[in-house]
């Protein structure tokens, strides 16, 4: 059996994921202590392939439909919402591949565990060097950095004389570096209030030499040497992809949650809260706005997806379209998971609940850069026929 027919009889992505349903919940409360994805559990996430997703195939990924990917991502979130940020955040560091010669991406993923862990750009600048860069500094925010056997760094880079590398349309370039996770030091920074399972520390490189082959730049779609459809929606738009699914996936337990204690809890002996007809409207909408948040996005990803081609990246107004649902589905997600934790009274507020580490895991999600109101404000000026200041990506 070839390669392909045997990837084709695997049970699909979503199965997959809801497969390790069991095992993720009995080890969320380990997650969550030691920020760390224990045995046999990450080696099963492994096995799944969840970390694949994005890949592309001619590197052993799975290549897989952006409604797919974010439907496996939703369902690990039901469960945990530390690891499926975290393979969210390894499938779109996958999507570099693209952006590096063959060879190096081959290089990097013929352990079938890579998993590349980074933090976003900052002041830190590499400095040109023959065969490739050299570079040091202190990057923040790397999730999964300790299941990482790859790191990266986004910088601008300097030249012999001081100048910056611009790019083809003239603005300096941000350049990503990658290297073997061990060249990085990791600092234990990460004491939040949720998503603590990540592990998203902070790490220092200190003069390191990066070859000229494993950098590429993920700020030009064009750019990429991966051909298909996939590939045509740009990177910083799948990224806001998982975390909609990590979204759409805390809200939907918390949901769930409620409305099993709904049908439990009479508060003062006074009658089911799910006898109350305030409690069931409520429920009822929020049934409603998450259900169409999901179906806006996933409707508005494969519709895109039919007209893409293989070569070009998809457009402005695809691009935009893309953002304004994702964006759309994290508020609402944040929004019926406020409501769930309100509507279950103190029933939430008690470690160890249904309720309490979600809140805080969704109220992390909620501070992050895909889930700003700005984004309205940038789609906005694209559907009101205003240039955007810049490349939208």
């Amino acid at each position: 059996m070839n390669e392909h027919a045997s990837r084709d009889q695997r049970p699909a992505p979503l199965a997959r994921a809801a497969a390790l349903a069991p095992a993720l919940a009995a080890a969320a409360d380990a997650i969550e202590r030691t920020q760390r994805i224990p045995e046999p559990l990450l080696s099963a996430l492994h096995e799944s392939r969840l970390f694949r997703m994005l890949l592309p195939r001619s590197v052993g990924g799975d290549e897989v439909e952006p409604w797919v990917y974010l439907g496996a991502v939703e369902e690990v979130a039901r469960h945990d919402g530390s690891v499926a940020w975290n393979i969210f955040v390894g499938n779109s560091s996958a999507l570099i591949a693209p952006f590096v010669p063959l060879a190096t991406a081959h290089t990097i993923y013929a352990d079938p565990r890579t998993i590349i862990a980074w933090g976003p750009p900052n002041s830190c600048r590499a400095q040109a060097a023959p065969g490739g860069y050299r570079v040091s500094g202190r990057w923040d925010f790397a999730s999964g950095c300790r299941q990482a056997n790859w790191m990266g760094v986004h910088c601008l880079v300097e030249e012999a004389d001081g100048s910056l590398r611009l790019n083809r349309a003239g603005r300096p370039t941000m350049r990503t570096l990658l290297f073997p996770a061990e060249q990085a030091e990791l600092l234990d920074t990460w004491n939040v209030i949720g998503l603590r399972g990540t592990a998203s520390n902070s790490y220092t490189i200190s003069d390191i030499f990066v070859p000229e082959a494993f950098s590429g730049t993920r700020e030009d779609p064009a750019l990429r040497s991966e051909s298909g459809r996939l590939y045509a929606f740009t990177m910083q738009g799948l990224y806001a992809v998982g975390v909609a699914g990590v979204g759409l996936g805390i809200a939907r337990a918390m949901l769930d949650a409620f409305v099993d204690l709904a049908t439990r809890k009479a508060p003062r002996n006074l009658g089911r809260l799910a006898d109350s007809a305030t409690v069931q409207s409520g429920v009822a909408r929020m049934e409603a706005r998450l259900g169409a948040a999901r179906a806006y996005l996933t409707e508005t990803l494969s519709s895109i997806w039919a007209t893409a081609g293989t070569e070009a990246p998809i457009d402005v107004p695809a691009r935009a379209r893309v953002r304004l649902a994702c964006t759309h589905a994290i508020q609402t997600a944040e929004a019926v998971a406020n409501h769930a934790y309100k509507a279950a009274g103190t029933d939430a507020i008690f470690l160890g609940t249904a309720f309490e580490r979600r809140f805080r895991d969704m109220h992390t999600l909620s501070q992050q850069i895909q889930s700003r109101p700005s984004h309205f404000e940038a789609v906005g000026q694209i559907l009101l026929g205003i240039e955007p200041r810049g490349p939208f990506l």
